[in-house]
């Protein structure tokens, strides 16, 4: 093929789990918090779960850092919140330019090696539950390397331009933990819901070269980021009449375990990510204000690092995203616990 050179084959899944196997006992304590999840995604806990992290995971030493003292929050608020560290590998970018994450790049500074990449993201994960006993979150950018991280990840994402996707919908079947939906950058529900009830159903197709077999996810669900109108304008969708329009329009399709996590940044906050703490709030108090919206809203994705802000790759500053800016530490933490409070 003129315009595609194969450049070397990498290891299969099963190759990469068995030169970085997971041990007996972080496979005990990830099954501990898949139940924990999945709990407050069908009902049977009335905590809620934070997907909280970088932006973009890009150097495992800042994220190592953050998400030890993401397990010391867990501590403090562990009777009303599940925190699970949002580890993103790899990127989705509008144009297809820029920084594609730690899978492409291990190195953001040095060229792509996709080699090092899988190997780089699978010790990520690992190193995370091993340091800190949390399990964790991460895009489902590209189907077919989700089992790299099979046995790994807690929750999985479903971005806004992939949700139309049939493959991500088939693969979203067979995942037995929790795997949110966002609704499309146009904002079109429908899409999203069918995209639920897609994961929820059992399915047969290929998938890496294998005919399988799936038996439904029923723990897919929404997942609210705002979306652009035709003007290209940012325009949110968590208010109070959101909501309950949501729930009218998901209880008519009849799903199982009927949830949604409101994503705090991206256009629910037109990227001015200072206002996550505000939009947390205010749906907590829609929450308040309705028995509908309460028994849907499921928990938040909220962008957070170590230091406030973004900037740009080479400037070297230690937990600042390179990618979407995310808030501090010190945000955070009292995010966290105004949280906490709150529910």
């Amino acid at each position: 093929m003129k315009n595609m050179h194969f450049k070397r084959k990498l290891p299969i899944p099963m190759d990469i789990k068995a030169r970085y196997p997971l041990t007996e006992a972080l496979a005990k304590i990830k099954a501990t918090r898949d139940e924990v999840i999945a709990d407050v995604f069908t009902g049977k806990s009335d905590k809620m779960v934070l997907i909280i992290g970088p932006c973009s995971a890009d150097r495992e030493d800042a994220v190592l850092d953050y998400c030890e003292r993401l397990a010391k929050l867990q501590e403090k608020v562990s009777d009303r919140l599940v925190l699970i560290p949002r580890v993103y590998t790899n990127k989705p970018r509008t144009t297809g330019d820029g920084y594609k994450g730690l899978l492409h790049q291990p190195n953001p500074e040095q060229d792509v090696d996709m080699l090092e990449g899988v190997i780089a993201i699978r010790r990520l994960h690992t190193n995370v539950l091993a340091n800190t006993g949390l399990s964790t979150a991460d895009e489902m950018l590209y189907p077919d390397n989700y089992r790299y991280l099979s046995d790994l990840l807690a929750y999985v994402a479903v971005g806004a331009r992939s949700v139309e996707n049939q493959e991500h919908r088939l693969t979203s079947s067979g995942i037995a933990v929790p795997v949110g939906m966002k609704n499309p950058t146009s904002g079109d529900l429908s899409v999203m819901l069918n995209s639920i009830m897609a994961a929820q159903h059992k399915h047969t197709f290929i998938y890496r070269g294998w005919e399988v077999n799936t038996t439904g996810n029923d723990l897919a669900h929404a997942i609210l980021r705002g979306y652009v109108n035709h003007h290209g304008e940012a325009r949110p969708n968590y208010h109070f009449e959101e909501l309950e329009h949501l729930y009218d329009i998901y209880a008519a399709k009849g799903l199982q375990n009927m949830a949604v996590i409101v994503d705090a940044n991206h256009s629910n906050s037109a990227k001015k990510y200072m206002e996550q703490p505000r939009i947390c709030k205010e749906v907590l108090h829609s929450c308040r204000h309705s028995e509908h919206i309460q028994s849907m809203v499921k928990g938040f994705m909220i962008e957070s690092y170590l230091e406030p802000g973004a900037q740009k790759i080479g400037q070297g500053i230690y937990g600042k995203s390179i990618t979407d800016p995310c808030i501090g530490w010190a945000e955070t933490e009292k995010l966290v616990c105004d949280i906490a409070e709150l529910i």
